[in-house]
């Protein structure tokens, strides 16, 4: 008989919301022991002002004494290679070292630039669904293929290649099997390797270029192979998700999308609201108590283990009115679906422009959005790190 694993609480959800248990724990002492994906036990962390006080202290939270290999597949050596480049798994100033070399091409003015080409991305996939015909599906149609155009051409990637990296990014994010998992990293370490061998050669304009021109002294080819991972994985997966599963909180909130369609300017808050109201990324990368630490009243001793869950922390009453309520109207700033302190997420500003660009434009071009069948129960992913659709069919 085939075993099917436990979801940890803080991915367990009821459609769009947390699951009770996770708002009680929230609601109730804030912390609770659960179990480790690294084996033994691990503590909970549910309320917004805690999870930001972790996240804004490298010192007493370390990110970097973190385990990094849950299946115990890798052996010591691999798991260094791997880890290489990864920026999440590092404390300053091993952290602070790697960002502030990728720091310069992720400004908002930078990002401007790429506003005209973004544009022209998202209507090229706007035909592509128009071509498909009703009912299409959104994800694979639109949701997937913006994002991965964007981030492709940032990095040096083939096009071509993205049906391949679309699906070894699913097994990487697939927390049933950790052996399937370590696999995929395995994979996707060769087919880096290859990349970053080509821009070593003949490094091009694009970032893994910029990169080897600028810091390929400074950086070894396994921290280079660990960038262009973590940026492909990161800058793909995650906005697809978030175009996909924000347009169905649309759908189910006819009041929000008639708001956003009559005024397009309420796009930027409405981005905001959905990222903190959907919070896709089910748990930030874990940390390490370094002493002895108390937290929402709770001794915790030093080596302890810190799972953060964003979608109870992002709901918090005491972060904001009404949290459980989807309101494109206020913004939500504060919130935590990128991160918070240093380790705040580098893509931010191309996440969000590529948000602003793809919602307006999903809803200029087919006025009539609708689900193909509202009766119809969504394709939700079920264990994955990220959250979202496995599929949505519209028409219009």
């Amino acid at each position: 008989m085939t075993h099917t694993p436990q979801l940890p609480l803080e991915m367990r959800r009821n459609g769009f919301d947390p699951v009770e248990e996770l708002a009680r724990a929230r609601d109730g002492e804030g912390v609770v022991r659960t179990q480790s994906p690294f084996g033994g036990a691990a503590y909970l962390v549910c309320r917004y002002e805690d999870v930001r006080e972790v996240l804004a202290d490298p010192d007493r939270f370390s990110a970097a004494r973190t385990p990094f290999d849950a299946a115990g597949a890798l052996d010591e050596d691999e798991r260094a290679r791997m880890r290489a480049g990864i920026l999440p798994a590092f404390d300053p100033p091993e952290h602070t070292r790697l960002r502030r070399m990728l720091t310069p091409e992720f400004t908002v003015r930078r990002m401007r630039r790429l506003e005209p080409r973004i544009k022209g991305i998202v209507q090229a996939a706007l035909d592509d669904v128009e071509q498909v015909g009703k009912p299409a599906d959104l994800v694979s149609h639109f949701a997937l293929p913006v994002p991965s155009l964007v981030i492709c051409e940032l990095l040096g990637v083939p096009y071509a290649d993205r049906a391949e990296f679309q699906e070894r990014s699913a097994r990487l994010l697939d927390t049933s099997s950790p052996e399937r998992q370590a696999a995929a990293r395995r994979e996707d370490r060769v087919y880096m390797a290859g990349l970053v061998a080509r821009a070593r050669k003949d490094p091009g304009e694009d970032m893994l270029g910029m990169l080897v021109r600028e810091h390929g002294d400074d950086l070894s080819t396994d921290e280079l192979v660990g960038i262009a991972g973590l940026l492909l994985l990161a800058g793909h997966e995650t906005t697809a998700n978030m175009l996909g599963l924000g347009t169905l909180a649309l759908l189910r909130h006819p009041d929000q999308l008639a708001m956003l369609r009559e005024d397009p300017a309420l796009v930027e808050p409405a981005v905001e609201e959905l990222l903190r109201w959907l919070s896709i990324v089910q748990s930030l990368p874990s940390r390490t108590t370094t002493t002895d630490v108390e937290l929402a009243g709770y001794a915790i001793p030093a080596d302890s283990l810190l799972i953060l869950a964003p979608p109870a922390a992002n709901r918090d009453p005491g972060f904001l009115d009404d949290p459980d309520a989807l309101d494109i109207t206020r913004g939500a700033a504060g919130h935590l679906a990128f991160g918070h302190g240093v380790h705040h997420c580098l893509g931010a500003p191309l996440a969000r422009l590529e948000m602003r660009i793809a919602f307006p434009a999903l809803l200029e071009r087919f006025p009539r959005l609708a689900l193909a069948d509202p009766d119809e129960r969504a394709d939700f992913k079920v264990f994955s790190a990220v959250y979202g659709l496995n599929s949505l069919r519209v028409t219009w």
